[in-house]
């Protein structure tokens, strides 16, 4: 009988959250910049707020919180920590090569109408979203969430 150990480069590495939460940080500051709007990225320098971004035609401030996966899963998000005044961007990364697809939901909307989520959002453990249910409520690219600005881009 041969025993074989298994070394580190024969497991399969795990990606760092910290790397995919930042990379859609990014991807999203992109999107917004593209589409007209100031964005600034906290780096963790404001609590629960990833991005700030500023719409000069329509002179609105957004808080922006970004929830980030590398393939479809879960969206991890509790209910109860939605703040309404916040805009939520849920962003799937996907493989390189494949386009980036957002998910934009007003604090509002997740706030005052969680039961739309689906009971998985309201769940005492690891409550979230999944993309399709985002997809068929039609928030897949809702830009428009965040003003003109982003909207006539």
């Amino acid at each position: 009988m041969t025993i074989t150990s298994t070394t580190s480069a024969q497991k399969k590495s795990r990606v760092d959250g910290q790397i995919t939460g930042l990379a859609g940080e990014l991807f999203v500051a992109a999107e917004l910049l593209k589409r007209g709007l100031q964005t600034s990225v906290t780096f963790g320098n404001a609590k629960s707020v990833d991005l700030l971004a500023y719409d000069p035609q329509s002179k609105l401030a957004y808080a922006v919180q970004v929830k980030a996966l590398r393939s479809t899963n879960y969206f991890l998000l509790k209910h109860k920590k939605v703040e309404p005044t916040q805009v939520y961007v849920f962003v799937l990364l996907n493989k390189p090569g494949q386009q980036v697809r957002y998910f934009i939901v007003s604090g509002e909307d997740l706030y005052s109408k969680p039961e739309q989520f689906s009971k998985a959002f309201m769940a005492p453990k690891m409550p979230g979203i999944l993309p399709n249910v985002l997809k068929a409520l039609g928030y897949e690219d809702a830009w428009h969430v965040f003003g003109a600005a982003a909207s006539n881009t």
